[in-house]
């Protein structure tokens, strides 16, 4: 019980992070006419920040011990 009450309050965290993560002050931050490795800023900083997410969510899940 309490390890999963531990995962979902992490699973929160994580949600939170990816509101902040793609909310206007930081994506106004990014969205720059450069371009890096020949993908615009804006399309680097949004996928990124996706697979950072998509790993956080891994790790929370298979790191919880039932």
């Amino acid at each position: 019980m309490y390890r999963s009450r531990l995962t979902t309050q992490r699973l929160a965290a994580v949600f939170l992070l990816g509101c902040l993560l793609f909310n206007y002050p930081l994506l106004a931050l990014f969205n720059k006419a450069a371009v890096i490795f020949g993908i615009p800023v804006l399309y680097g900083y949004i996928f990124l920040a996706w697979l950072g997410l998509i790993l956080l969510v891994a790790l929370v899940i298979e790191n919880r011990q039932d």
